[in-house]
């Protein structure tokens, strides 16, 4: 949607046009740790396991 690397238009003139903050222009989300993940499936086993 932004072009970083334009030639002759700054990242914070669509910026402004798309009314967001410049910085989250260059926000990468990042994905979920292998523990995170690990935690989140024994936490689902458990409750189909006993959901009361």
């Amino acid at each position: 949607m932004i072009e970083r690397h334009h030639p002759k238009l700054p990242v914070g003139a669509p910026c402004r046009l798309l009314s967001i903050l410049r910085s989250s222009s260059y926000y990468a989300p990042q994905g979920e740790a292998e523990m995170n993940l690990a935690l989140m499936q024994m936490i689902d086993w458990q409750f189909l396991e006993t959901p009361f």
